[in-house]
């Protein structure tokens, strides 16, 4: 017969004292107490975390891969200082969104807004029924990323890169039966993470209709982040540029991607943004039912020092004010 060692026959015998104390104390909760658990505020998490992923794939008649890829702080090091709050809301409950920290020092005097129209921007943005956020519906589930730690409250610098990280990816290859193509290479990224926001909104079964006819579910997915790229490198081997110029055996040197010139800078802090809404919807055009993504923004002020095709330095190349507004997608198999 085989015997347990020590180790295996104390663990058994703590799993079962756990599992009969559980069983022990389950039991119906009365409706006061079920008030009183419903009615604390939310949940807030302090996350340090290192990402690395060996090969991501996905397989039809061929396979595209994303091989090597890594998320972690600048340096390699883990990607921490992230702060991540949970909430459920109540009727025009107002909570943390967006730059509202940034609204809210400067209404408590550690800011000036007369000192940058972007904070005077947060602070009437913001500035909501006496608090700094957003008001949500009832039922909204809120999560707002930001930094555990933002340095000196008086000081804007320090909340804006209180979040740094660093995205490493060796290629992106689609492969079939002639063989293997690889699309991208050699990514690198580096910056600074500004506040992210993912809101479930609560609509119920409610449905509404986007300017392309297409029918969306209200009960919606959104997703607004405000990042930027300080130092990147990519090999562009084989790609296409919004379905309009392809660029083949494009190097890019010391990208960065912002918002600190141009027309379109209020309100960003000198970052990029990003938004879209995900949500079931039907097509206008073909009838079928898939992902619809709509509402889908980026504006961003790209520079590109060091530009060279075919391995050869043609100058740099820079966009400002780039802004992709008005698209909307729908998501289905075939």
């Amino acid at each position: 017969m085989h015997r347990l060692s020590r180790g295996s026959a104390l663990t058994l015998t703590l799993a079962s004292s756990l599992a009969l104390t559980a069983q022990a104390e389950i039991r119906a909760l009365p409706d006061a107490a079920m008030g009183e658990i419903t009615g604390q505020a939310g949940v807030t998490i302090e996350l340090e975390t290192k990402v690395d992923v060996g090969r991501f794939a996905w397989t039809d008649q061929g396979t595209l891969s994303v091989n090597d890829l890594s998320l972690s702080g600048l340096g390699g090091g883990p990607l921490d200082n992230l702060k991540v709050s949970l909430d459920v809301a109540g009727e025009n409950e107002v909570l943390e969104h967006g730059f509202s920290e940034i609204a809210r020092r400067a209404g408590n005097g550690r800011l000036d807004p007369g000192s940058n129209p972007d904070i005077a921007d947060a602070l009437t943005r913001y500035a909501v029924a006496g608090d700094y956020g957003k008001a949500f519906n009832s039922g909204d589930l809120v999560i707002h990323i930001g930094p555990t730690d933002s340095g000196d409250p008086g000081q804007l610098n320090d909340y804006l890169r209180a979040v740094d990280f660093q995205l490493d990816i060796g290629s992106v290859v689609t492969e079939g039966a002639d063989g293997a193509t690889t699309l991208f290479s050699d990514i690198h990224l580096e910056g600074y993470l500004g506040p992210t926001d993912i809101v479930v909104r609560n609509h119920g079964s409610d449905t509404r209709l986007l300017a392309n006819g297409n029918e969306v579910s209200d009960s919606e997915l959104q997703v607004d982040t405000h990042f930027e790229i300080t130092n990147g490198r990519l090999n562009w081997d084989v790609a296409d540029v919004i379905l309009l110029f392809n660029f083949a055996a494009v190097s890019i040197d010391g990208l960065q991607i912002h918002n600190r010139r141009g027309a379109d800078t209020l309100g960003h802090f000198g970052m990029a943004h990003a938004t879209a809404k995900l949500s079931a919807g039907t097509s206008a055009t073909s009838g079928k039912d898939g992902l619809s993504v709509h509402d889908v923004e980026f504006r961003a002020d790209i520079d590109m020092p060091v530009f060279r095709m075919g391995g050869t330095a043609i100058g740099a190349v820079s966009f400002t004010d780039f802004a992709i507004t008005n698209t909307s997608m729908m998501i289905y198999g075939h």
